[in-house]
């Protein structure tokens, strides 16, 4: 059997001719650069999110640099962040000139540990940025107080997380920002690039409209210095037409990663923790199990895909040697990057694929 660690022309399937049609009425409007169906896609997934205002933009890395400009982030300034996440939480930040100052993070839920952030705060600290790591939401309240006692910013960074919630409340309505990404292998996934941004600070989705086309407050008239950060219309087309799917897709993961836990309960697996107050979309099924490098050429032997995310912590990257750090600085995420392991849960697996899966991660260690 082969199982792929993902397909999505299985899910294309589902939804090809709602697609084909959204895109050729935004061909047939030549309306390609924001416009209608953008405008339209923001009011739904604003909707969908909760949020007050949705701006879309160009990509989740877009997403979080525009957020970081219309917090008039500056060079000198410092952002807390994690050091277990993709390149862009932290390379966002040192594109303006700042500098990511990193925390660890939980080894159960991979997320930052909010206990460990305060005694980072100096008197350059500007913001923090969560990431909602796997389809989790990290700990916000902790964060949340903490800002707000030091009159500093949040950024969620909620790339793998649209959908998921923490107390009811869905990710990207606990700080000032929450940034999402549409890459095309995420559970809301477009068809190339594209990124939103909500916020419910009515001056800050302002700001963010201006600086996401290049600062323009009216045609080539120009309030600040922007970029070009727009969002296509052909994708905005295409995620209006996905978001109706994407609740019973996110429930398909969830129901894939019960039966993941079921089975490799009481064997050398370590499963995802989910908080209990946290409802997760399962972006990833991520494990941490040992010999991973062993398990996973195992895997790929027995036709099955699995990825690891992140093989290298942020801080020993050779891009970020000038900020000081060095191997022990940050033990728990440097851990899991020896340790993780994602395996397949997208929607459109069976449940005899999923049983094959894990019960061929558990012969591995049955052999050895």
């Amino acid at each position: 059997m082969r199982v792929p660690i993902l397909d999505l022309k299985a899910q294309y399937a589902t939804y090809k001719s709602e697609a084909v049609r959204a895109i050729s009425e935004v061909c047939e409007s030549q309306s390609f650069a924001l416009g209608p169906a953008v405008a339209e896609f923001e009011e739904k997934i604003a909707a969908y999110c909760g949020s007050k205002y949705a701006i879309g933009v160009s990509s989740g890395s877009d997403a979080l640099l525009v957020s970081l400009m219309a917090l008039e982030i500056k060079p000198g300034d410092e952002v807390i962040t994690t050091p277990f996440t993709f390149f862009a939480t932290a390379g966002s930040i040192a594109r303006l000139g700042a500098r990511p100052v990193f925390v660890d993070v939980e080894y159960d839920s991979y997320n930052i540990d909010a206990s460990l952030i305060e005694e980072k705060i100096t008197e350059k600290t500007r913001a923090i940025i969560p990431v909602h790591l796997f389809g989790q939401a990290a700990q916000m309240k902790p964060m949340t107080d903490i800002a707000q006692r030091h009159d500093i910013s949040v950024i969620e960074d909620a790339a793998q997380a649209i959908g998921a919630s923490q107390d009811g409340i869905r990710c990207g309505n606990f700080g000032d920002c929450g940034c999402f990404s549409f890459y095309p292998s995420k559970n809301l996934g477009c068809f190339g690039d594209g990124g939103l941004v909500t916020t419910n600070r009515e001056d800050l989705a302002e700001k963010i409209k201006v600086l996401r086309n290049h600062g323009q407050d009216s045609t080539y008239f120009y309030k600040v210095i922007g970029g070009n950060f727009r969002l296509d219309g052909i994708q905005g087309a295409v995620l209006s037409v996905k978001l109706k799917y994407v609740d019973q897709w996110n429930e398909k993961r969830r129901q894939h990663g019960v039966l993941y836990d079921s089975v490799f309960a009481d064997s050398p697996v370590r499963p995802p923790k989910i908080d209990s107050n946290n409802v997760s979309i399962y972006h990833q099924y991520t494990v941490t199990v040992p010999e991973r490098d062993q398990l996973q050429k195992f895997l790929a032997e027995n036709k099955i895909g699995s990825a690891v995310f992140y093989p290298k912590p942020l801080h020993l990257q050779d891009c970020f040697r000038e900020l000081g750090y060095k191997n022990g600085d940050f033990p728990v995420a440097e851990r899991l990057c020896g340790e993780v392991l994602s395996l397949p849960v997208y929607p459109e697996l069976t449940s005899e694929q999923i049983e094959y899966v894990a019960k061929t991660v558990l012969k591995f260690y049955e052999l050895n």
